[in-house]
């Protein structure tokens, strides 16, 4: 499993973002999540909850220098982009360090993005909302329209996190982000797991069309998962899903 042992990390070749300089605003020796997916690169939730933050000082003083060292030898990122270990929009300062992180982009790399992972689960909270609204991708996770799927495949720490719960909140963006799933089959104990059942698509596409997404990120695995009985997605298959949802008039990219 991989944890990110640095705030700032990279810059590191994304297939999603391209050059990308990371930023972790978890502990760097734990995981904290939300959520706890059977296909984390992190691994599973364990007891990071009570690991040092960073501060928003901290953050800022080394995405600054960083951005400094970059700008000395000639490197732009195309997109600095908030993930790391665990959920980024869990830091209790995040609105301001998002706010932060606009001014240093805009002084130091004004053609780079500034984009953020998340599992989409704190979006109801004003000051998360209002500063996702602010960056440049707004990469949201939905990897089901099923209740029973998205509690085995993404086991939410929280139950009030369920589909309904989801597209509600989701909605409230009016299209200004980026719809993230991930494609996986598998096993967990003795139940079989599969979002890429005709089921399971059609149901997506729908919840996506209520939530008035239009851009989506499709995916499947691509490192060691801590459940070792999923199965990778082969690119064929990802790409019949995403022709399926440019049909419903989506903007697809696909990561094999």
């Amino acid at each position: 499993m991989i944890l990110f042992d640095q705030i700032v990390f990279g810059p590191v070749h994304s297939r999603r973002l391209g050059t990308s300089l990371g930023i972790n605003l978890l502990p760097v020796d734990a995981k904290i999540c939300s959520f706890d997916c059977l296909y984390c690169e992190c691994g599973f939730n364990t007891t990071g909850k009570h690991a040092k933050l960073p501060t928003r000082m901290e953050v800022h003083n080394a995405l600054e220098m960083r951005l400094k060292e970059m700008a000395s030898d000639g490197q732009i990122p195309d997109i600095i982009t908030f993930a790391g270990n665990g959920e980024p929009t869990l830091h209790p300062d995040f609105a301001g360090i998002i706010d932060d992180t606009l001014e240093l982009r805009n002084k130091y790399c004004p053609n780079a993005k500034v984009g953020v992972l998340s599992n989409a689960t704190q979006i109801h909270k004003p000051d998360v909302f209002n500063a996702l609204k602010k960056v440049d991708d707004n990469i949201l996770k939905f990897d089901s329209a099923f209740d029973h799927t998205l509690q085995l495949l993404d086991r939410p720490v929280r139950k009030y996190i369920t589909v309904r719960w989801l597209i509600e909140h989701l909605k409230k963006f009016e299209g200004k982000m980026i719809v993230q799933t991930l494609f996986i089959r598998g096993e967990v104990n003795g139940e079989k797991i599969d979002n890429t059942s005709d089921k399971e698509i059609e149901a997506w596409l729908k919840a996506l069309k209520e939530m008035n997404a239009t851009q989506l990120m499709i995916y499947t695995i691509n490192r060691e998962t801590p459940l070792k009985t999923l199965e990778k997605i082969p690119l064929e298959e990802l790409n019949r899903i995403a022709e399926k949802a440019k049909s419903y008039g989506f903007d697809v990219s696909v990561s094999g």
